[in-house]
């Protein structure tokens, strides 16, 4: 693993270099030849960021000799970078004065994203995602390329030729390959990228032909590359495609004016007919037929006149395009038949808009009184049941006494659940009575029915947390042979690794707790243990917890019998590696726990070690 790492940042380091080197040139700068020494000063760096940003970073120290007047210059290209939105994480001036390769990497894929990959799109899709659906779809036809990852898909050369075949068939004969040599089409395609298409070599032919696992971010930057080459190419049109679109063009005018007229004879009859219908029609008093004369109004505007506020948007639309059309090809303008021009359509459309003014105020006279009393039975029957949610809620927080008795305080409490919700179902009907009648402001209340719906499901979680609590309580009570603060610690552990607030643990939250406990059994022992427990339990619940801890404690859990065992780990070192963690076959979870919890420094080799010692004498009491 390291060495495949060392590998991938090897050419990490060589292609973002490239990289850089491709922004300098251009501007006339001299190239880089190494990132940690080149950049240390900063004066590179804020010259790069002069040129992805397109602006003047001000004065810097041009050539520093102290260390201070660099971390001035690295701390002002940091901060441009970070005022361009681009988020930096655990970089810091000093780390590119150090030359930290790994945190410059780091920064600079930041960069390459930001300023080469973001605004990449496909079908929906951006950035990786996008550039390698594009990659698929433009070599989808050949056969012999499977484009899956940026990796070891490009590592015969094929998927790049393919690339340069699909986009420009002219620079090589993609059949006549050798499928099988490898070096020689990377190398066929890195030659004509770079002398035909101006896409500078970022990548070496054994980055991508002799590694088992060429570095993902490497290559995403050299094919990005392509991408923009290609799409700001412009395909010439053959004289045949000229005449071919021009044939089209004649042919869709045609069809369009034709279009045209149709729909907008069909749409001036509609409106006169709708009218029509208005003016026939005569209220009889009744709050029935005032409400359904307001709901098919309603329905009116929200269906018939939305389709025809459309399609007079597309008949408009559909005239402009076509004069564009014709004026674009220097074609004679076209001019509608008699009574079908935008002109007459507007008349009639206006037409419109005074008959459903007047048809709106006289349904709305009808019922407004009804609409008034409709709001203030809603805003009654909310704000009531807010206040008899708010009741529950003060009369949970105020449980006290006993923990039986709160126990049966709190389930008297959960039995009157069942009646809330119904009483909510009558305060969602008098919304929807409220809806029906097209009432769309309150000034009663300001609760809505999704409020209401919160606030009810918030207190019966509550509740049910609250009668967890207590049942847990109850369970840690009855451990006499426990310590108060063994429990304390115990119950706390199983909160923390109670991720959902089941009240039960999974086994890999299991492990991890008794793991955080300084409790470890083999792979074996963990699965008998936690299979014991489902028999036992039906579910790693806070009693099977507790009880569990309560069996092992009796002989694992002194200070000196988990000393001896990490010393038995570190072999009779005073700290431990995490190599010694691993080698001690450990699960995950438990590393990955003991790497957070024990205090460490690094050594030597920057590699970190575990003081075991301090970290037992910090957690067990004397």
């Amino acid at each position: 693993m390291d060495s495949l790492e060392s590998r991938s940042r090897d050419m990490q380091e060589r292609t973002f270099c490239k990289w850089l080197n491709t922004k300098l040139e251009v501007n006339g700068y001299p190239p880089m030849s190494s990132l940690v020494k080149d950049l240390s000063d900063g004066v590179r760096l804020i010259q790069l960021m002069e040129i992805m940003g397109d602006t003047s970073l001000g004065r810097y120290n041009k050539n520093p000799r102290i260390r201070v007047q660099k971390a001035e210059n690295v701390n002002k290209a940091l901060e441009f970078i970070t005022s361009r939105g681009v988020k930096l994480t655990n970089i810091g001036p000093e780390d590119i004065i150090d030359g930290n390769l790994k945190l410059i990497l780091g920064m600079i894929w930041t960069l390459i994203l930001r300023f080469t990959i973001a605004d990449i799109s496909e079908e929906g899709l951006s950035a990786k995602e996008g550039l390698l659906l594009w990659c698929q779809r433009k070599t989808e036809p050949y056969k012999e390329v499977d484009v899956q990852d940026f990796s070891r898909s490009w590592s015969d050369g094929l998927a790049l030729c393919a690339l340069i075949h699909c986009h420009r068939p002219d620079l090589l004969d993609y059949d006549k390959l050798d499928k099988s040599d490898r070096h020689g089409n990377t190398i066929l395609a890195f030659q004509i990228a770079a002398e035909h298409l101006n896409i500078p070599q970022l990548l070496e032919v054994e980055d991508l032909c002799d590694s088992t696992h060429p570095d993902e971010r490497s290559v995403m930057t050299y094919i990005a590359s392509f991408f923009h080459a290609f799409s700001s190419m412009d395909q010439a049109e053959t004289v045949s495609r000229r005449v071919e679109k021009f044939a089209e063009l004649m042919q869709s005018v045609w069809v369009s004016r034709n279009d045209f007229e149709h729909r907008v004879h069909i749409l001036l009859e509609a409106l006169s007919e709708v009218q029509a219908q208005w003016a026939a029609s005569a209220f009889n008093g009744s709050y029935t037929d005032a409400k359904e004369l307001s709901a098919e109004f309603t329905r009116y505007k929200q269906s018939t006149k939305r389709t025809w506020v459309t399609e007079r948007q597309d008949v408009a639309t559909l005239f402009g395009n076509i004069q564009t059309k014709l004026k674009t090809y220097g074609l004679r303008e076209y001019v509608p038949s008699p009574g079908l021009s935008l002109t007459d359509l507007d008349i009639a459309w206006q037409k419109l808009l005074d008959s459903e003014a007047r048809r709106s105020r006289a349904i709305n006279a009808e019922i407004r009184q009804i609409k008034e009393r409709l709001r203030k039975k809603f805003a009654d029957l909310a704000n009531d049941f807010e206040q008899r949610l708010h009741a529950i809620s003060s009369e949970l927080a105020g449980v006290d006494g006993p923990l039986e008795s709160q126990q049966e305080q709190v389930q008297h409490i959960q039995t009157r659940i069942p009646t809330l919700s119904d009483t909510l179902k009558v305060v969602v009907n008098a919304e929807a009575e409220c809806n029906a009648a097209n009432v769309e402001e309150n000034d009663y209340t300001v609760f809505t029915c999704q409020d209401l719906e919160f606030e009810l499901e918030l207190v019966v979680h509550s509740i049910a947390k609250k009668i967890a609590f207590i049942d847990n309580q109850i369970v840690s009570r009855n451990m006499t042979n426990l310590t108060p603060a063994q429990l304390e610690q115990f119950e706390s552990t199983f909160r923390y690794f109670d991720k959902d607030e089941s009240n039960t643990l999974n086994q890999a939250e299991m492990i991890a707790a008794l793991a955080s406990l300084g409790i470890v059994y083999s792979e074996e022992d963990m699965d008998f243990i936690y299979d014991q427990l489902l028999q036992d339990y039906g579910a790693v619940t806070f009693e099977a917890f507790i009880n569990l801890l309560v069996d092992i404690t009796e002989d694992q859990t002194s200070a000196e019998q988990l000393r001896e065992a990490f010393r038995g780990i570190a072999a009779d070192k005073p700290f431990v590696t995490e190599l010694d963690l691993r080698i001690a076959h450990l699960p995950a979870g438990a590393i990955d726990y003991l790497r957070g919890a024990m205090p460490s420094a690094p050594n030597e080799a920057g590699e970190p070690e575990y003081n075991y010692e301090r970290w037992l004498d910090e957690v067990f009491t004397e």
